[in-house]
């Protein structure tokens, strides 16, 4: 996964990255970190009525150049990018997401990095349930705690890995996968359908989400709410409020504009410094 426009300290200014850099675990963890609180998850793309574009250039433009963000293919594919720079081997790996009431396709994408020998599961796409730091394939059947998050990672009957998350004292399926890798081609009809198809979350329903080292802000449709050292507050946006709200909560500057009905107009992300003034 290349990009010809990727530049190593512009993604590591886009993220907030400082310190040492080296092909290790300490510099996974902290990278993938960086990222999963800098860059938002969210369908704006979508919800204009765009198919997710997968070119690794037109993915780096948009997310370290135009400063937005996106979902599962375009900030894992920028993920793999810079571990490419850094030289440390990884494969993409098919997900089947379990987080729905009947059996799913495999429309998700992770990643699975190698360092020191070792099989590390990295996902900064998976709205407000992704992990919040990498994963070792060998820790089974135990609690792993990430900040105020517990996940469990365990293998089914047909030896796949299922991911889970403890959510109010029960444990939440999330995804399963395998190790059987995947080109970055192979994502192209599961990202056209989560585009386009009428049945998909990200058609259906605006849905940004942002994590934080104390928890998380989550907007979904016109509800939000701010999760903070696992003390939740909820409120609802009137569509009037929502361009305001993205910019203010999430660094993302959307305007709408008003026809038959409210639609977002183009998105770009401004500094978190002005945002915060408004």
């Amino acid at each position: 996964m290349k990009a010809d426009n990727f530049n190593l300290q512009a993604y590591f200014s886009r993220i907030n990255f400082q310190g040492s850099v080296s092909a290790d675990f300490s510099t996974l963890k902290n990278m993938m970190r960086c990222q999963l609180f800098s860059v938002p998850f969210e369908n704006l793309d979508v919800q204009f009525g765009k198919v997710v574009s997968l070119i690794p250039e037109e993915i780096y433009t948009k997310i370290v150049d135009q400063k937005r963000g996106g979902y599962c293919y375009e900030i894992n594919g920028l993920f793999a990018m810079a571990l490419g720079e850094l030289g440390i081997p990884y494969q993409f790996v098919a997900a089947r997401p379990m987080t729905y009431p009947s059996r799913r396709p495999k429309t998700h994408m992770v990643i699975v990095a190698s360092v020191n020998g070792e099989k590390w599961l990295c996902d900064l796409g998976f709205g407000s349930y992704t992990i919040r730091e990498p994963v070792n394939l060998n820790w089974l059947d135990q609690d792993i705690k990430q900040d105020f998050d517990t996940f469990r990672l365990s293998r089914n009957p047909k030896q796949d890995y299922l991911l889970q998350l403890l959510d109010n004292g029960v444990w939440k399926d999330l995804y399963e996968f395998n190790l059987c890798p995947q080109e970055w081609i192979d994502f192209e009809p599961a990202n056209y359908l989560n585009s386009t198809h009428k049945d998909s979350i990200f058609v259906q329903s605006l849905m940004v989400v942002l994590h934080t080292p104390e928890g998380k802000k989550v907007l979904s449709g016109d509800r939000f709410k701010s999760i903070s050292e696992g003390m939740t507050v909820k409120s609802s946006v009137s569509k009037e409020e929502i361009a305001s709200l993205l910019q203010r909560e999430f660094s993302l500057q959307c305007q709408l504009e008003q026809d038959s009905g409210y639609r977002f107009s183009e998105a770009k992300q401004v500094d978190s410094s002005s945002a915060a003034g408004d």
